[in-house]
C-alpha cells in the first residue's frame, strides 16, 4: 500500500505527516512517499523523512499513491478513480470540492467530519487538536498587541492591575484560551450558549458570563446549535457589555458547516475602550467581529486593534503538524485490513451521524456527500466520511 504525503499550498506552513509517524505507518504496511520539501515550513527536512523510513519523490509520484494524505484538499483532476484522499475538505463551505471528487471517482475522507463524541475517534480528531493550538495562539496574539502588561505587578513605582480578557465561546479553542490567559495572569471572563460549559469555564480559571434565558444549545456532536436571531442579539448585548472595559476580547464562535456568526457588531466595537484588542479566531470563515478584515491587523478610529490573522494553528507549524500527523496516523492505520485499505461501513468512526446533518454514500469506492448538495443522495446515511 502506497501512502502519499503532499506539500501544502502557499500560506499553509503545516504538513500532514511528520517523520516520527512513519515508523507506525510502515508497521501497518504503508510505503510512505513524501513530496520533496513537504515538511520544510514545519522544520522537517527531506533527510529526516528518509532516516525515518520514508521515501522522497516528486508531486506527480505522490499523487499516484493508493491513499493521499494532506491538510488542504489537493486538486483532483489528475487523480484516478479508486484512489483515496484524506484531508480537511470543509465540504459544506466548499461543495465544489465534493463535486470535483465525484467527477474524478475518488473516495474522499474529510477529517473535519470525525465524530468527536466517540472516545475511539478522539485520537483522530483534527478539529480538536488544531483548535486547541489556535486558542493558545489567539491569547498570545492578544498579549502581543495590547499596550499593557498582563499580570498584576506590585512595584516600588506602583501597582499594575491585571488585564481583563473576555473569551466569547468555550469550546476546545475557548477553553485553551481561558487557561492560557489565566496562566499569563489575566482576569478572565467567558461566555457560551451551552449551559454545561459554565463548569468547564470555571475549572480552567474563568468566570462564566450568564445570559438570561440561556438553555443548553448543543447538538449530539458537541457543536453549538444555530440560535434564533433574538437570542443571538441578547447574548451579544450581554457579553459585549461585559467586554466594554476589557483589554482583550477573543471570539471563538464557529458553527459547523456555516459562516461564522457575528458576535461582536460594529456598534459594540465603538464602545470598546481605546487600546483594547479583538482577536477574531474565525476570520477565515467570515469572522465573528463585523469589522474583521481577514488576514489583516488594523486599528479602528476609536483605537481598537482588530486581529484577523487566519490559520492560527498554522502559526505553530511544528507542534500543529505533529498533532495533525498523530491524528492522521491513528485514523489511516484503522483502515488497514489484511494488508489492504478497506472502508468499513459498520465502523462508527466512519458512519456515526451528528444530529442535524445527513450524508450519503454514492456506491462503494465513490464519494460521500451532503444530502442538500446538487448530487442526488443514494444508499446509506453517513457522516464521519464525506
Amino acid at each position: 500500500m502506497r501512502l502519499g504525503v503532499l506539500k501544502e499550498p502557499q500560506g499553509e506552513n503545516r504538513v500532514s505527516i511528520v517523520p516520527s509517524s512513519i515508523k507506525k505507518l510502515n508497521k501497518s504496511g504503508f510505503q510512505v512517499q513524501v513530496e520533496s520539501g513537504a515538511g520544510e515550513l514545519s522544520h522537517h527536512s527531506d533527510s529526516e523523512y528518509l532516516d525515518s523510513g520514508g521515501e522522497i519523490c516528486n508531486r506527480s509520484t505522490a499523487m499516484t499513491a493508493d491513499i493521499i494524505i494532506s491538510i488542504s484538499m489537493p486538486e483532483t483532476s489528475s487523480l484516478s478513480a479508486g484512489q483515496i484522499v484524506a484531508c480537511v475538505a470543509d465540504p459544506f463551505r466548499k461543495p465544489e470540492r465534493v463535486k470535483s471528487a465525484i467527477e474524478s471517482g475518488i473516495t474522499l475522507l474529510s477529517m473535519d467530519m470525525i465524530p468527536r463524541r466517540l472516545s475511539r475517534a478522539q485520537a483522530m480528531d483534527v478539529n480538536s487538536s488544531q483548535d486547541n493550538l489556535a486558542g493558545y495562539k489567539a491569547v498570545l496574539l492578544g498579549a502581543a498587541h495590547v499596550p499593557r502588561g498582563i499580570p498584576m505587578m506590585t512595584t516600588s513605582a506602583g501597582t499594575v492591575r491585571p488585564c481583563k480578557f473576555v473569551i466569547m465561546g468555550s469550546g476546545v479553542a475557548g477553553l485553551q484560551a481561558i487557561a492560557t490567559a489565566k496562566r499569563l495572569g489575566a482576569v478572565v471572563y467567558a461566555s457560551d450558549v451551552r449551559r454545561s460549559a459554565a463548569e468547564q469555564i470555571e475549572s480552567v480559571g474563568g468566570r462564566f458570563i450568564e445570559v438570561d434565558g440561556m438553555d443548553d444549545f448543543e447538538d449530539e456532536s458537541g457543536y453549538a446549535k444555530p440560535l434564533t436571531p433574538e437570542f443571538i442579539q441578547k447574548v451579544n448585548d450581554t457579553v459585549c457589555h461585559v467586554a466594554s472595559d476589557a483589554d482583550v476580547i477573543i471570539t471563538t464562535a464557529r458553527i459547523f458547516g456555516r459562516p461564522a456568526p457575528i458576535t461582536v457588531p460594529s456598534s459594540a466595537v465603538s464602545n470598546f475602550k481605546p487600546g483594547s484588542v479583538v482577536v477574531d479566531m474565525n476570520a477565515d470563515v467570515g469572522g465573528n467581529c463585523e469589522l474583521t478584515k481577514a488576514g489583516d491587523v488594523y486599528t479602528t478610529e476609536n483605537g481598537v486593534t482588530i486581529v484577523g490573522t487566519k490559520n492560527l494553528a498554522g502559526q505553530l507549524s511544528t507542534t500543529a503538524s505533529m498533532l495533525f500527523s498523530n491524528n492522521m496516523t491513528n485514523f489511516v492505520t484503522t483502515l488497514v485490513c489484511e494488508g489492504k485499505i478497506e472502508i468499513d461501513m459498520e465502523d462508527d468512526v466512519l458512519v456515526g451521524a451528528p444530529e442535524g446533518h445527513d450524508f450519503y454514500v454514492q456506491g462503494m469506492g465513490g464519494v460521500l456527500l451532503c444530502s442538500d448538495g446538487s448530487i442526488h443522495p443514494k444508499q446509506s446515511r453517513l457522516s464521519g466520511v464525506l
